[in-house]
């Protein structure tokens, strides 16, 4: 048997605070795809762009609030070089 470990709430939310977004230990996976997008377009987040890229190659692995949190707030980032997306 295979054990598959996968995306949830908390592993989301360990990947984000890894790129220095504070972020509430109780937050659901929607409160966390938020701040981090408030973050970034406050004062960039560097990495974020390449976490979102590499979960969203991922999907087969990851909990459904999870994709639904980053398809809402993150999926069209600012590029960070002060051009609107």
């Amino acid at each position: 048997m295979m054990i598959v470990d996968l995306i949830d709430g908390d592993d989301f939310r360990d990947r984000l605070v890894a790129l220095d977004i504070h972020i509430p230990r109780d937050a659901c996976p929607e409160t966390c795809a938020r701040l981090a997008r408030l973050k970034h377009d406050e004062a960039g987040v560097p990495g974020l762009e390449a976490l979102v890229r590499g979960l969203m190659a991922q999907t087969d692995v990851m909990l459904p609030a999870v994709r639904e949190a980053i398809e809402q707030h993150l999926m069209e980032l600012p590029s960070g070089d002060g051009e609107p997306a």
